[in-house]
């Protein structure tokens, strides 16, 4: 028989490894499932270098401009919201990890919000991939997807990566569309 004492110390147990569970669950969502710890560490230095961009003027007062309307995907069940292109970035072949050429913006009741950040790296015309484009560029350890054609008329061939910050992606911080991100 189990007395008071020790019912107590198994309730407390219990307790502490519900709480340990919950606070392990929220912060390996927090990363994005990223468990490399150079990862994670890139992962804060983005999220330091875009804090100020939680404020869109912030952005636009930086060279940032809209250059998209809110895109969700083929099915309508996960966007990437509004690209905020800042073309001094774009048109520089490099990729510099603290200065994405694209910011993300999800719209809202009183504006727009920040939900991550687009790398883009221009290769060619919009519909031509040269047969000697570079290899595709690389941050947190993974390859930038494409190469691609242009998506619109006057958007060039290119590699992009997205990298979700700001917003939660059940699809992995890494994905092209969050279905947590909604077009109205």
């Amino acid at each position: 028989m189990i007395n008071k004492v020790g019912t107590l110390l198994i309730t407390s147990l219990l307790l502490a490894v519900l709480v340990l569970s919950v606070v392990s669950v929220n912060a390996f969502a927090a990363t994005g499932g990223v468990t490399e710890a150079e990862v994670q560490q890139d992962l804060v230095s983005l999220r330091k270098a875009t804090v100020r961009y939680l404020d869109v003027n912030n952005a636009l007062a930086d060279g940032f401009v809209p250059v998209s309307e809110c895109i969700l995907n083929s099915d309508g069940s996960a966007g990437m919201g509004i690209h905020y292109m800042h073309i001094g970035r774009v048109v520089d072949p490099s990729i510099n990890l603290l200065e994405p050429e694209l910011l993300l913006y999800a719209p809202t009741q009183n504006g727009v919000r920040l939900v991550g950040v687009e790398y883009f790296q221009a290769i060619g015309p919009a519909n031509f991939i040269p047969p000697d484009a570079p290899p595709p560029p690389m941050l947190f350890g993974r390859e930038f997807d494409g190469p691609m054609f242009g998506h619109e008329e006057v958007m060039p061939s290119h590699y992009d990566f997205h990298v979700w910050l700001w917003v939660a992606n059940p699809n992995g911080i890494f994905a092209d569309f969050n279905p947590n991100v909604k077009c109205p």
